[in-house]
Order: C-alpha cells, then structure tokens, then sequence
C-alpha cells in the first residue's frame, strides 16, 4: 500500500520530473490523486510532461504546474517552494531526484566535475534544506525523497565526480533524517531512494531499446512506493541483472575495505579478485 502522505489532494513535488524516473513518480502520483508540480532544466520537455499529466490527472489542469528551474541555484528553488506554496497551499511529498552524468575524470578539466556537483548534490541539499522547514511548520506527515544511487556506495572506478556527488547524497539524507526525527513537532521522514539499472535518457547512451538487464522506470517508482509504504529509510532497487543479495554483498566489500585495512577499491585490485568472488559466492 501506498504510504499515507501519497494519497488525493496532498501535494507532490518532483525536481527532474519532466523525464526518467521523476516523470514516471510524477505520473504515479497524479494517478493517486495527488497535486503534482514537475519541476525540470527543459522548458519544451517540461511542457510535453505537463499536457501528459493534464490527461491523467482526476482533476485535470487544476492540480498539475511545471516549471522551469536550475535546482543548483537555491533562489530558484525558492522560487519553486513559494510557487508550490500559492498554487497549492504547500507541499506533502518532495522528490529531489533531478540529476546529470555527462561524465568524469579525476584530472580533467573541472567543468563536469563542477556542474556534476553542483546539480547532483547541491540540488538535493537546496530542495530539503528550502522546502523542509514549511513542511515541518505545517504539521502534517510528509515524505522527502532523495535520489541517491549505487554508485554513491561503493564507488566504483569510472565516473569520480557522479561517484563524490551521490556519497553526498547519501551522508546529507542520512543526516536530514535523524535531524527531522529529532526536531520537535516534526512529522517528516527522510527516504534515500537507490535505483539499480534503469531504462531512461540518462542511461540510453544511444539506445532506444531497453536492455534485458534494466528495469523500466515504472518499474522503480512502484518498488519504491511500495519500500517507502513499509518505512525504509534505504530503498535499495534491483533490477533484472542483479539481485539484491549480491548488492549487499558489494556493499559489505566496500565497508570491509576499511575494516580489513584492504587497497581503496580493492573489489577491483587484481589481487583480490580471487577473494571478492569467493565472498559473493558464500554470501
């Protein structure tokens, strides 16, 4: 069952929601009733998002707003959160899920890294910390979402600056969790959402069909439904490539780099290839 904050009238607000996994959490939301605001960098995007939403919601035109907005820049999601506000009257659920990867390298120039960073990360730390405190006054449950991933766990080789972002993500909503749960008259709950392989612009990389080993973005918003509506605070997807035991079993790897006092990511040391694949197969 759905969690109770997702439920008709309330409002949703989904950064990243004109495409991917933000714009299909946009369409389960409209769906359930819910008062639905897209907010996304693409204006023509976000306009072919808004008419889909206008189709599907029960209450048409009047409970769905789009908008244009660079969540690194915290005056536009203020913007965002005093929009929100006048149009529907406040905000119930919050998805910071907008995200970029063009790419990395540890000593390239900083352009990506910069923008990376500043989208990746600053724009979830910018959506909780602007639109948290008028959700906690309100008094009402509601639900803050971040997009985290895998990738901000065990960091793997390839993509540095996604990999530094998504950790972010990760250490910020574990600590907005334990700050909301210990804030008097608090009656918000922080959710790190972690996607495995999904189908979406994001991750095409030129392909139009999805591959066998990649849940639909569908797919992830309804597990994550469902994993919020039983209370997780990490919502840990899989996909139809890897279950999730073998993504404990890289966590525990990763953690276990420091408590083994083993190279920084020795999962992929050629000297402990033996010995990663051993501790996969016997978890």
């Amino acid at each position: 069952m759905p969690h109770p904050v997702m439920s008709p009238d309330n409002v949703a607000v989904i950064t990243g929601g004109a495409g991917g996994i933000g714009f299909a959490a946009a369409k389960r939301f409209a769906r359930l009733g819910m008062k639905v605001c897209v907010a996304d960098s693409g204006k023509d995007r976000l306009a072919t998002a808004e008419a889909e939403l206008v189709s599907i919601s029960p209450g048409g035109a009047t409970r769905v707003m789009a908008m244009a907005v660079d969540v690194s820049r915290a005056d536009e999601v203020s913007k965002l959160e005093d929009a929100v506000h006048e149009r529907f009257g406040g905000t119930d659920l919050l998805m910071n899920n907008a995200g970029i990867q063009p790419g990395s390298s540890l000593f390239g120039k900083p352009d990506n890294w910069e923008r990376i960073l500043a989208v990746n990360l600053w724009g979830v730390i910018n959506g909780s910390r602007i639109f948290g405190p008028r959700m906690i006054e309100r008094g009402r449950p509601g639900l803050i979402i971040n997009t985290g991933s895998k990738q901000g766990i065990t960091t793997p080789p390839g993509d540095p600056a996604y990999n530094v972002a998504k950790a972010g993500v990760k250490a910020f909503t574990e600590a907005l969790e334990h700050e909301l749960r210990n804030t008097n008259g608090s009656r918000i709950s922080a959710h790190l959402f972690i996607p495995g392989f999904v189908f979406t612009g994001l991750t095409a990389k030129g392909r139009t069909e999805k591959p066998a080993a990649a849940w639909t973005p569908e797919q992830t918003v309804d597990f994550m439904i469902e994993r919020v509506g039983s209370g997780d605070f990490y919502i840990l997807c899989p996909d139809n490539d890897v279950p999730r035991r073998l993504d404990e079993r890289r966590i525990l790897w990763a953690a276990e780099d420091i408590v083994e006092n083993r190279p920084a990511l020795s999962r992929w040391h050629p000297d402990y290839a033996e010995a990663f694949a051993k501790f996969v197969k016997e978890g």
